[in-house]
């Protein structure tokens, strides 16, 4: 029996670590209960030193210690100053009067306003709520089907997991060692691109099931003209001032083309579309419509903050915590703008940052203590041959692990993938050449599937926490409503897992969508280059070896 346990301690400790997560133990202490008891176990077979054990208080000041983790509370503030301001709330007001006449006009808004909060917040639970509290009443009045309504914007709060600032990123960043700004500039283009597949799914939707997805009458619109016609900002001519503003600046500074030039552009045509609606306002120029209007003013202060955080991160300004005490400060003072920022708003975001990062952080000691004895019984390089030997090269490794996290998501949420099994991942996957950033974003897009996985997703909670769950009495319409089932919001979900499911398959199979992190060099041509060696005027004796004695 000491023979087998000593051979087979480190599956003996993950298994013992899944049975006391599955038990309900809070995973933290779950975590730390297992390292502590398993070295004990450890010293009495005589697999290490007791001495071993001195490396934790280190471990726990190593901790405490990580500037990157400052990132977490910081955006999380953010996010909750936003979503607590009314941000979410204008937003989807004024986007879906934008688009809420179109068929899946509602839709399209909900996943856009999804994205943008991502960018804003970070947080899956304030974007699932406040567009469960706002969008959802509107899609159930107007006939949406309540498996599409519900399965939307449980989607669209998930985006907070993959687009820039997520907290999971920060996470991701700090277990495989790499730069949260590169997986910052990783991740940007996979957000984006599954945006786009959740409106595209939405699209399919509306041509093939009309009534599932119906458009608003014209009479909701609030926004209208004097004359009933409701004119669109142009955007190709913002774009096209802000694209000659921008070449300009190019040409008179060290901006080079690329992601800088990309940044610099939509940056200035932010402050172009404003400086064209407060004309448009203040001098009574009538050359936007009112809905026009009302979108410049409401999408701007998002939009600079997102600019303010993520550019300057991007560009290499500022490091990833510092964008974070700007994106926290930028919130505060939009909200001082609004006139929204009231003690209470201030107290109840801190309070719930302050929760969120004892948890975050408890977990990780916790997973410190795990990992301590872990290794001290030789468990990595158990996993790293158990994974390096997979048939199929690269492609087989990211194949199985994708398999296995996408399974563990059933039962564990994004964080405790993140300490517990990505440590013991990323050593296999350097291994055999896989690009950390990339290796990161794969398992970042598939871990947004631990939010929408029946039974336990997260953000399906969140969604039924303020769905209706009995029939009640429209407060417009004063039509009886049926409530929303758990079920409905259950199947709703299914086709927006697949979509994530084809993303990471996508991201697999596209590395270059991640890879432009690694941006374009140097500029410099090696054909080009001119060596010049000069040699000295005065050239030293020749060796004329050592010295001979006799």
């Amino acid at each position: 029996m000491t023979a087998f346990l000593i051979h087979n301690m480190a599956p003996i400790m993950f298994a013992s670590l899944v049975v006391f997560l599955l038990l309900g133990y809070p995973v933290a202490f779950a975590l730390a209960a297992n390292g502590l008891v398993f070295g004990l176990i450890g010293i009495e077979l005589g697999l290490f030193h007791p001495d071993f054990l001195q490396a934790l208080p280190e471990r726990v000041y190593g901790t405490m210690n990580n500037d990157v983790l400052l990132a977490i509370p910081f955006f999380t503030f953010m996010g909750l100053v936003l979503e607590r301001s009314g941000m979410a709330e204008d937003l989807l007001d004024t986007v879906g009067q934008l688009f809420g006449t179109i068929r899946g006009g509602l839709a399209y808004a909900v996943i856009f306003v999804g994205a943008l909060l991502a960018a804003t917040t970070g947080v899956v639970a304030a974007s699932v709520i406040a567009m469960g509290l706002i969008s959802l009443p509107i899609m159930l009045r107007y006939g949406y089907d309540r498996r599409v309504a519900s399965g939307v914007i449980a989607a669209s709060g998930t985006l907070a997991q993959i687009i820039p600032p997520s907290l999971v990123l920060i996470v991701m960043a700090d277990q495989l060692g790499r730069s949260v700004g590169d997986m910052y500039a990783g991740a940007f283009i996979p957000g984006l691109v599954l945006s786009a597949f959740y409106a595209a799914y939405v699209f399919g939707v509306s041509m093939l099931f009309p009534k599932a997805t119906p458009g608003l009458p014209p009479e909701t619109q609030s926004l209208k003209d004097a004359d009933g016609q409701v004119r669109r900002l142009s955007l190709l001519v913002v774009a096209l001032i802000s694209g000659i503003v921008a070449y300009y600046v190019m040409q008179q500074t060290n901006v080079k083309a690329g992601a800088d030039f990309v940044v610099l552009m939509m940056s200035i045509g932010v402050v172009v579309a404003f400086v064209i609606a407060a004309a448009n306002r203040l001098l009574g120029l009538n050359l936007l419509s009112r809905i026009a209007e009302q979108t410049v003013f409401v999408l701007v202060p998002p939009l600079a903050l997102i600019f303010l955080v993520l550019g300057t991160i991007f560009i290499g300004v500022a490091t990833p915590t510092e964008g974070g005490a700007m994106g926290a400060t930028g919130a505060m003072i939009l909200a001082a703008v609004k006139g929204r920022l009231k003690f209470d708003l201030v107290r109840q975001a801190t309070e719930s940052t302050a929760k969120l990062s004892a948890f975050v952080v408890f977990i990780l000691l916790g997973a410190r203590t795990f990992s301590l004895t872990f290794y001290g019984v030789d468990g990595h390089r158990w996993v790293e041959e158990l994974l390096v030997s997979l048939p199929g090269g690269q492609l087989g490794f990211l194949v199985f692990v994708n398999v296995f996290v996408f399974f563990l998501a059933f039962f564990l949420d994004f964080f405790e993938i993140a300490f517990i099994v990505i440590p013991l991942l990323a050593p296999a996957a350097e291994r055999i050449g896989i690009d950390l950033i990339w290796f990161g974003v794969i398992l970042g897009v598939n871990m947004q599937t631990s939010f929408m996985h029946p039974p336990f997703g997260f953000a399906l909670f969140y969604l039924r926490s303020v769905a209706p769950r009995e029939a009640y009495i429209d407060r417009i319409t004063g039509k009886r409503m049926d409530p929303v089932t758990t079920g409905q919001i259950y199947w709703g979900a299914v086709p927006f897992v697949l979509i994530q499911v084809l993303m990471v398959a996508i991201v697999i199979a596209f590395p270059s969508m991640v890879m432009h992190y690694k941006g374009v060099g140097t500029g410099i041509d090696p054909s080009k280059v001119k060596i010049e060696i000069q040699l000295p005027d005065t050239l030293p004796p020749p060796d004329i070896g050592p010295p001979q004695f006799k």
